[in-house]
């Protein structure tokens, strides 16, 4: 399944990814300031300029927008300056190939700043534009899941529990995206960078104490979540998928495991269950709390009374069936267990609400009081749309979409 490389030049029309998600409060930052962070000559007249707000999308420019102008798989995002102007643009940034077109007959009223590969310094700017830094005073805790399955359950598992542990709470996913307000739909797994950050900010301005987010190859390889930094970055898994993108598995699991670098994250949680994984916990350069869910063949979900797995910190032990769900006791290498419960079908899920309780203990939060807040609030019954959903249960019906080989 391939996502949208550049908004301009692929969305479909009417798309405006940051409707009612940037914060109110922005402090405005020097054309100036912008240039020198990312090493850019500024037109010496654009002195006096001052950015607000950063977009890729000439639909959802604001008043103080900087525009930036990307190469697109049928279009440039030169092509819509004037629209990006006429709606309150201050600046544009575009490469090579964006200037060309703007000197073809394009008077544009903005100063122009060029660099070679625009979409590596978004993120940068953009942290810089909305102050989003991760150790910003009041900056949400941030836990970051990718790998090829599980992603959208595990994150909705994870703002559940934290939920469930009286957190107030964001989520970014293929789903919606949630920021303390009403969810919008999403069209991309993880969104473009500027919208990112404008979320993020949006967040704290909010008062938000954590978020999880998924986090894509493709957020990976097109820079959607560069200078952003996870508390916490989880793996569960890693099958056929985005060869289109990547060409080996090889190359998949290396974009996945730059996610797991200091520039990244601060800590991991690691799904062992198959090579790629326990490579990922043997290879990443932060530190790691591995995870067992399943049997050596790594064909399901561990078997009842299953022994501790001595190679991980934490091993799912004790699984049994509950109505269409599933109780199985989380069980660290020291002897300490947390009794867990899932209502969603499948083995798959409880290796997904085994993350995200590890992870959320990696986070900070104390066993006894994770095991609280499962025993209080049974957080991991809700209902992920489309992922395993259950719509009735007499018969039992569920809803569910997959797009990939193994899922």
């Amino acid at each position: 399944m391939s996502e949208l490389t550049d908004p301009d030049a692929s969305a479909p029309s009417g798309h405006d990814s940051t409707q009612g998600f940037r914060p109110t409060a922005v402090a405005a930052v020097p054309l100036a300031d912008i240039g020198a962070a990312i090493g850019i000559a500024v037109p010496g007249a654009s002195g006096s300029v001052q950015v607000t707000g950063i977009s890729l999308n000439s639909r959802s420019v604001r008043p103080g927008d900087l525009y930036v102008a990307l190469p697109g798989a049928t279009r440039h995002g030169a092509d819509f300056v004037s629209q990006a102007v006429d709606a309150g643009a201050v600046a544009v940034l575009t490469d090579d190939a964006g200037a060309r077109l703007l000197a073809l007959g394009h008077d544009i009223a903005v100063p122009v700043l060029l660099a070679h590969e625009p979409r590596s310094v978004v993120g940068q700017l953009s942290a810089l534009i909305y102050q989003s830094r991760p150790d910003g005073a009041g900056a949400p805790a941030l836990f970051g899941v990718t790998g090829t399955n599980g992603k959208t359950t595990t994150t909705y598992f994870i703002n559940a529990l934290l939920r469930a542990l009286g957190k107030r709470t964001g989520l970014i996913g293929t789903i919606e995206i949630l920021a303390g307000g009403e969810p919008i739909p999403s069209l991309l797994t993880t969104p473009e960078s500027t919208d990112v950050h404008a979320l993020l900010a949006l967040m704290r301005e909010r008062g938000l104490d954590a978020a999880s987010m998924e986090v894509s190859s493709h957020a990976v390889s097109f820079h959607r979540v560069d200078a952003v930094v996870f508390d916490v970055a989880g793996f569960t898994n890693l099958t056929q998928d985005h060869l289109d993108l990547h060409g080996t598995m090889e190359e998949y699991f290396q974009t996945k495991a730059r996610l797991f670098s200091p520039e990244r994250a601060r800590a991991a949680v690691v799904t062992i269950d198959d090579d790629w994984g326990r490579k990922l916990a043997a290879t990443a350069e932060i530190p790691v709390t591995t995870l067992a869910t399943a049997g050596t063949d790594g064909a399901g979900p561990a078997d009842a009374d299953r022994t501790t797995d001595r190679t991980a910190d934490w091993t799912v032990v004790r699984t049994a069936p509950r109505g269409l769900g599933s109780d199985f006791v989380l069980r660290h290498r020291d002897g300490a267990e947390l009794r867990v419960h899932t209502g969603l079908p499948g083995g798959f899920n409880v290796a997904n609400a085994a993350l995200a309780t590890v992870m959320v203990l990696a986070g900070g939060h104390e066993p006894a009081a994770v095991q609280a807040a499962l025993d209080a609030a049974d957080p991991f019954t809700v209902a992920v749309p489309g992922r395993m959903q259950l719509v009735s249960t007499a018969p039992a019906a569920v809803v569910d979409f997959a797009h990939n080989p193994d899922a």
